[in-house]
């Protein structure tokens, strides 16, 4: 009889504290001083163009409070006048809502979470205009909390599948406003289009320019073309998607293609670059395919420019960089490349190629006055054919590669050759009593933590001075270079860049 008086006593006892804890748990304060903790004060959604749908974000309301906070209501300010959507706890702020919900309960130590998005209205100005918005969070006891929305609209002009029917002209003037292409631009054979100085290009993922025509870029001095990906907002607060490779698919100059020329143009964060199909007709084959001039290729998942066979390519002044595959690769093309940098250092997959590489039959390639560096300690790779020779010339340049052969070494007058093996100091050689760098070393600046890279050359570069001052010619940013000793690759050294840098 004790024993079940016993047991009895202790069910009680135990039933007593779990109603207890229930009344506690179920107990909301009305004192001003709980208030709820936000993951953010300010939930901002980047920059978007106008009329176009945000990614989702997400922020996260705790109460830390020793007890339950009850929420009058949740709303937002300005209803929904400037485009913003937000969920609260799987409630949608809607139109049939008044944009608002009431009697959102957060039980003490709990958390609930909202999410935002926004389709802004036109801003009617040609730059980003701010769009913002307040989240209202009245509680219980009278306090008012609040969480500013905001993000940056951008009117912009859209096309959708493009196409510039045979025999038509067109051009692409700057009209102020940026221009975001859905579904690609196929230039039509016998078309032309003409891309003026200062457009913007934004394409769409899996969005391209086709050209079986002709592409004329006619970028300027401090006035580029762009071609990028459209995605403006941040991956993390650190990184745009901008600075991550295969936002869109690039360019591509078909078969029937020729006459391109692309001067000052910043084409980067493709699949692959550009790439330039065979000619197949005899007359055309002839006939120059690409001009590639004063411009960038950079942060391709692909290739940055690839050669097929019999197709005329003359590169010049230009940055082709971090690159999955190969930053330049000539598969029987004829190219012609001076005053160049190839640099791969492509930071997502150590299965990255080389910076050049080519496999006969190359019906020439002729390097010049060029720099060719990366990660690895052979970044020039070729694949021979049998009873093929090599028709491949190199002169006053640096490239990063073993020291060939004596019978090939003759097509390479004037070569510094960034082979590991001869490393006397980290990744550098002596010359005329002081050491020069090879590899990252080359470069201003190298952050491989924030993706951001800048390719000009610091002074202790091999590249400095390297190449012939029969043959100089404006950089890559259309600046003179030094006539007695002009630097390899494309941009001439300037201290006041190397300065500037280290002064960060």
């Amino acid at each position: 009889m004790k024993k079940i008086k016993a047991i009895f006593y202790i069910i009680c006892v135990v039933f007593g504290l779990m109603t207890a804890s229930c009344v506690d748990d179920d107990s909301f304060t009305t004192s001003a001083s709980d208030v709820l903790s936000f993951s953010v004060d300010t939930l901002s959604l980047d920059t978007t163009f106008s009329n176009v749908p945000t990614p989702t974000k997400t922020m996260w309301v705790y109460n830390r409070a020793g007890k339950g906070i009850r929420c009058q209501s949740v709303r937002l300010e300005s209803g929904n006048q400037n485009g913003f959507r937000v969920n609260v706890d799987g409630t949608y702020l809607g139109q049939t809502s008044g944009f608002q919900t009431q009697d959102v309960e957060i039980r003490k130590g709990d958390s609930i979470r909202v999410f935002v998005e926004l389709t802004s209205k036109l801003q009617h100005t040609d730059v980003p205009n701010l769009v913002e918005d307040n989240l209202i969070f009245l509680l219980e006891s009278g306090v008012q909390q609040k969480v500013n929305l905001n993000a940056y609209s951008w009117d912009a002009e859209f096309l959708k599948d493009k196409i510039i029917a045979k025999g038509v002209n067109e051009v692409f003037s700057n009209q102020g406003k940026p221009i975001v292409v859905y579904g690609g631009i196929k230039v039509d054979s016998t078309a032309t289009l003409t891309i003026k100085p200062g457009v913007k290009l934004y394409f769409h993922e899996n969005a391209g320019l086709d050209v079986y025509g002709t592409l004329k870029i006619e970028g300027e001095k401090g006035n580029e073309v762009l071609l990028r990906g459209d995605r403006i907002d941040n991956m993390f607060d650190y990184l745009p998607y901008d600075r991550t490779p295969g936002q869109w698919q690039g360019l591509r100059l078909r078969s029937s293609s020729v006459g391109n020329k692309i001067q000052f143009a910043d084409i980067h964060s493709a699949y692959n670059g550009i790439m330039v199909d065979s000619c197949h007709d005899e007359t055309v084959s002839k006939l120059s395919k690409l001009e590639l001039l004063q411009s960038t290729v950079h942060n391709c998942q692909g290739y940055g420019v690839m050669v097929d066979s019999a197709a005329i390519v003359k590169i010049e002044n230009c940055q082709i960089s971090n690159t999955l595959n190969h930053c330049l690769y000539v598969y029987g093309g004829s190219v012609t490349m001076n005053y160049t940098t190839l640099a791969q250092f492509y930071p997502f997959d150590s299965r990255r190629k080389s910076a050049l590489g080519f496999k006969a039959p190359v019906y020439q390639l002729d390097v010049t006055n060029s720099l060719v560096t990366g990660y690895a300690d052979d970044e020039v790779v070729w694949t021979p054919v049998e009873e093929q020779p090599l028709k491949a010339n190199f002169s006053y340049s640096v490239l990063r590669t073993v020291e060939m052969n004596d019978k090939d070494k003759e097509k390479c007058p004037d070569v510094v050759f960034g082979d590991s093996i001869l490393y006397e100091k980290g990744d550098s050689i002596e010359r005329e009593g002081k050491y020069i760098f090879f590899g990252k070393e080359h470069f201003v600046k190298f952050d491989t933590d924030n993706l951001v890279y800048d390719f000009r050359l610091l002074s202790k570069s091999a590249a400095v001075g390297w190449a012939n001052p029969k043959s100089s010619a404006p950089d890559r940013d259309g600046t003179e270079r030094e006539q007695e000793k002009p630097d390899a690759g494309c941009y001439q050294h300037r201290e006041k860049a190397e300065e500037s840098e280290s002064g960060k």
